[in-house]
């Protein structure tokens, strides 16, 4: 595969289905040797990796087994594990099925089917307004059936916004649909908007837990979500 250059990420847009494309952005990070962490067991666990190989068919992927025993196994033990990793200011999610060993070039590996969906993203254009007090979120996603989480809202734009949520059984894979999210400010009516998941990654909290943070844009805008971005960025 040939050489790419610093601006190639830029290419792929936030988020892109194309093998072609993901097949390129992970040859950056195999040719960059770029760590690449999975984050296991609600945060608890850390699966911290490299990739050794990516198929030119796109049918699959190697990642080095990493050095926890403990990390592989609960690696191991998962159908599907989203991972992430950073290359010259852009950091990239991904996310692979079927994690099994293997043997590559003599030494042991990790095979994983090709990813479907990868995330790039960058410093956001739009300006972005931290919130403070954090304000609560109702989420309905459709992922196979009605599955509902709360939340709470950390930082927003005019294109979309990042929250928390500590559910460990809630996986938010970049591409996920969120149908009906429900954002409540005090003393005004309620915006309901369907999202797009862009990210997702573990942060550490100051009390000490664990929790999810997202970031999704805003796939519609509904006059009552005009209303409420104004009541963040117009005094």
């Amino acid at each position: 595969m040939a050489a790419s250059t610093d601006s190639d990420l830029s290419i792929t847009g936030v988020l892109s289905r194309s093998p072609e494309e993901i097949g390129r952005v992970l040859a950056l990070l195999l040719g960059a040797g770029e760590k690449v962490q999975c984050d296991l067991a609600g945060g608890e666990i850390l699966f911290e990796s490299k990739l050794l190989y990516v198929d030119p068919e796109r049918a699959y992927i190697l990642l080095a087994p990493g050095t926890s025993d403990s990390a592989l196994a609960a690696l191991l033990a998962r159908p599907r594990a989203s991972f992430h990793a950073n290359s010259k200011g852009w950091q990239v999610e991904f996310s692979a099925a079927r994690s099994r060993r293997a043997v590559h070039n003599g030494i042991a590996a990790l095979r994983l089917d090709f990813p479907e969906i990868l995330a790039t993203r960058q410093n956001r254009a739009a300006e972005r307004t931290a919130v403070q007090p954090h304000v609560p979120l109702q989420f309905v996603a459709d992922a196979g059936g009605p599955i509902s989480f709360n939340g709470v809202l950390i930082d927003i734009s005019s294109a979309g916004f990042a929250f928390l949520q500590y559910a460990p059984n809630i996986t938010l894979e970049p591409g996920t649909l969120l149908k009906g999210c429900c954002i409540a400010l005090p003393g005004r009516p309620p915006a309901t908007v369907d999202l797009e998941v862009r990210y997702s990654r573990m942060d550490a909290l100051p009390d000490g837990r664990h929790a999810v943070r997202s970031g999704c844009r805003f796939v519609n805008t509904p006059p009552a979500l005009k209303a409420l971005l104004a009541s963040f960025f117009v005094n």
